[in-house]
């Protein structure tokens, strides 16, 4: 038996074609909902949504967040924008426009047809941070004329335009800080850790690893996120956020490649090269918040997440 009419809504996922949108619309549509995926393909990609575009309640926009749209929807994930060092800094001025101009555009339409909006923020937003864990009320670290501020103060600025539509115009907003997440469908060229690592191992070339090592990141698995994703977005409207969503597990860079070469059964070995710019030490998520306001916390191990991942790039090198 199908939900009943009045519990289906239409959402709109922006980004809806990239790893983590995909895993999004394929969740949205499993509860029954009418989902719009809109991209414009610039880090998205079609086989990431290819097994949905049979779907009756499933529709595909091809659009560029940096111009208007108007739709007709009850939610919005506003979920657009290169999310990985080496994509926002392509084109860094477009990242800004994307991060800034995608907001304005999505809380435009979220006020006129009345519709709530999630705007996925970054644990970026507290730069290399001076406190550890993170919490939400720390207002961070960042360089804002560094490489990597088209990211870290568009994600900012965005939160700042959410809050401001939320106190001037009565938006209904969501804010979540998104740390590391990892998974199937991950860019294989995306540049981020994981990815990097695991394509070197299964490939048996060096394991790249910049500076010593010993910084440390976080790693939530996809299928997590999405439930926390789902949870905030459905959650009581007093509370708007920020929360952050991520996996509090701590793991040094070395721990992490040590891990996928055992999984793979790689013949890599490591290759050490300078840190890049403003590159965060220390990346944890103090998800006390996220526990106690929407009941969530990760429950796929680090391990049980490589294998699936590791399956996935498996494929894509035996299609390449």
């Amino acid at each position: 038996m199908g939900p009943n009419f009045f519990d289906t809504a239409r959402i709109l996922v922006t980004g809806g074609a990239g790893f983590l949108g995909s895993h999004l619309c394929e969740r949205l549509l499993a509860q029954g909902h009418y989902v719009i995926c809109l991209d414009n393909y610039f880090t998205g990609q079609k086989r990431n949504i290819l097994h949905l575009l049979g779907h009756t309640s499933f529709e595909v926009i091809r659009h560029d967040l940096v111009n208007p749209i108007f739709l007709e929807v009850d939610q919005i994930y506003n979920l657009a924008c290169p999310a990985s060092p080496v994509h926002y800094q392509y084109n860094p001025v477009k990242t800004v426009k994307t991060a800034v101009m995608g907001a304005i555009h999505m809380l435009g339409l979220a006020k006129r047809v009345k519709a709530k909006i999630l705007q996925a923020s970054t644990s970026e937003v507290y730069g290399d941070p001076s406190i550890h864990p993170q919490k939400e009320s720390y207002w961070g670290n960042v360089n804002t004329i560094g490489l990597r501020a088209c990211y870290d103060e568009g994600k900012r600025c965005a939160e700042t335009l959410f809050f401001d539509y939320y106190r001037q115009n009565k938006v209904n907003i969501r804010v979540v800080r998104i740390f590391n997440t990892y998974g199937p469908r991950m860019h294989p060229n995306d540049g981020r850790v994981i990815s990097n690592f695991i394509m070197q191992a299964l490939r048996n070339e060096p394991i790249t690893i910049f500076g010593d090592g010993l910084q440390t990141r976080s790693f939530c698995y996809v299928d997590d996120m999405v439930e926390g994703l789902v949870r905030m977005m459905n959650g009581p409207d007093d509370f708007v956020g920020p929360v952050n969503l991520g996996n509090p597990g701590e793991y040094s860079m070395l721990e992490l490649a040590e891990n996928v070469i055992r999984l793979t059964r790689s013949k890599s070995r490591l290759e050490f090269q300078p840190a890049p710019m403003d590159d965060p030490r220390r990346r944890q998520p103090d998800i006390g918040l996220a526990k106690e306001k929407l009941g969530w916390e990760p429950v796929v191990k680090l391990q049980e997440g490589l294998e699936k991942t590791i399956t996935y790039f498996r494929e894509i090198l035996g299609r390449a």
